[in-house]
This record gives structure tokens, sequence and C-alpha cells, in this order.
């Protein structure tokens, strides 16, 4: 089995969704199931933040001409449905049901049309930035797979390969390091280090950073978020926690 990580991230008003959560930077979408055949598509969306962001959301996933994950950039005659599971002050639980067109795309239909039936696929949906995790059983042909998402997508999001790796590595296993990152993102970390971001105090912001390297700021903000998870969960499982805490002094 594969591990193949990659992000869209989406230019304003091509995505309904990625536009709301644009407007609300603490909220976050994540799959918690998502499955497809080659007619039809269910998932689960969990999605977090205040209670404007989650009126927000829920009306884009409501709302939208056609399904909010669907890469036509019109619509193509699929019918749609999305339900509320669950909802609390910060939490909002979507179902959808999608029975697509010839005329439609996804990434989960573009995924069996070339790696075959039994994906699994996790997503996370911050911003205009949409990350996909798929897990496969490395048969099919992820070069093809990935021309048909680019031709898919056009115009409307810019595409970032994150990583495609075994998936039998052992969380613990030193050989997983930084070079684990992708290069946008561990251009993205040498950069902050360079100009001081990671100095305290700062000597420069996240909004000068980006503007001296020339991108938007929500895509600086989100590599350099992916790089320090990365990293961080790298020194956890790397680390021996001791069983009891050290005497204070």
């Amino acid at each position: 089995m594969r591990e193949l990580v990659f992000a869209l991230e989406y230019k304003p008003g091509c995505n309904r969704v990625a536009d709301a959560l644009a407007d609300h930077p603490n909220a976050r979408i994540r799959s918690l199931s998502l499955h497809a055949t080659s007619e039809n598509l269910w998932r689960v969306d969990h999605v977090t933040g205040d209670s404007d962001a989650l009126a927000d959301i829920e009306n884009a996933f409501l709302t939208s001409d056609y399904y909010a994950d669907c890469l036509a950039t019109e619509d193509c005659g699929a019918t749609q449905s999305t339900k509320v599971l669950d909802r609390t002050d910060n939490t909002l639980v979507l179902y959808s049901y999608w029975e697509r067109t010839p005329d439609c795309a996804s990434v989960p239909h573009i995924a069996r049309d070339h790696l075959g039936d039994g994906v699994l696929f996790e997503t996370r949906h911050e911003g205009r930035h949409y990350t996909w995790r798929l897990i496969h059983s490395d048969e099919g042909d992820v070069a093809a797979f990935f021309d048909d998402l680019e031709t898919a997508v056009g115009e409307c999001a810019q595409m970032e390969m994150l990583r495609t790796t075994e998936t039998t590595a052992s969380k613990g296993s030193t050989s997983r390091n930084a070079s684990d990152l992708s290069p946008e993102q561990e251009a993205a970390l040498r950069a902050a280090v360079d100009h001081g971001y990671y100095e305290s105090p700062r000597e420069v912001d996240v909004g000068e950073l980006a503007k001296h390297l020339d991108m938007p700021r929500s895509t600086l903000t989100y590599r350099l978020r992916r790089a320090e998870e990365h990293l961080a969960k790298q020194h956890v499982a790397n680390k021996s926690v001791p069983e009891e805490p050290p005497a204070s002094l």
C-alpha cells in the first residue's frame, strides 16, 4: 500500500466552500469518511469554527449550484443532497450524497479511474487549501491520475504534491525526517528561519515574509503550519518521554 498526499489551492470564486473558509481563517473541515463508485459519491464532513463560520460553510454546502467538491467549473447536471447530522456551538457534521453525470469530475472518481477500487480518502480543508491523503494499492498509474486531475482542475486551483511513500513504515522510524517535507514547505521554512520569523521577538511577521517571497499570505501560512506540524510529530515520535516529570526548581 502507498500513501499519496497532495493539496489544491483554490482561487477566489472557484469553490464556494473554499471562499467561505477563506472568510473564516480559524474554521476547518475534515472528512471522516469518503466513498465513491463510478456513479456516486458519499462523504461525511466534520466542520469546526465559530457560529458565523459554521453558518456560512453550511450555506455554501446547501446552496451551491453544484456539489461543492465537484471539479467542474459550472453546473454539470449532477444530483446532490447535503444534510446536517449534528450541530453544536462550534462543530457541524454534514452528510453529502452526489449522483454524477458524464460531465462531472472529482478527485475520488479520477482516483478510481487510475488507482482502482478500494482507495481510501482523508481530506482537510483550511482556507483555500484542500489537502487530500489517499491510500491505494500501488497497482495503478499515479502519473495518469495527476495528469487527469490537473486537466480537471484547470485554472481554478494550483496543485502541490506533498509526499508519496509506502504506508508500511513504522511511525517511530528515524528515517522520517525533515526531507519528508515537500520542496515548497522546506523552502518556506528555510526562508522563515533566514529572515528571523522564529526569533524572539520576531524580526519579520508572516505578512512581511509573504510579501518578500511574492506569495499569498495564506499560502505561506499554510506551508509553515504543515511543516511545523510534521516536525512536531516527528520530534514526539522519536523522543522518549520520561515517566515522571522533572522536579521543579
